[in-house]
């Protein structure tokens, strides 16, 4: 995949998976780990995972945003644009 450069490589390989994944993972990894721990030491996993998604929530979304006020608008920049909109959705 040649054509899609710095953009599209820091996209699919950085801003999706470090952004919607940590997104997703946040409720299940509360519920099990914190609201009503069923898991063999759930403070601990929870004290190491939630700063780790924290991070990874961070540094995805800002690469996220690099991606969708990059000039000119193309089809990486709506990819971008979309990721943002679920992104949204999952957080309200």
């Amino acid at each position: 995949m040649v054509w899609i450069g710095a953009s599209g490589n820091g996209f699919f390989t950085g801003a999706r998976p470090r952004a919607i994944v940590p997104a997703l993972g946040f409720l299940p990894g509360f519920v099990w780990l914190i609201f009503s721990p069923t898991v063999a030491h759930a403070t601990a996993w929870a004290v190491l995972l939630f700063p780790w998604m924290a991070v990874a929530e961070f540094v995805g979304v800002a690469k996220m945003v690099h991606g969708c006020a990059e000039r000119p608008f193309h089809l990486l920049t709506m990819l971008s644009l979309g990721a943002m909109l679920v992104l949204l959705v999952i957080a309200s």
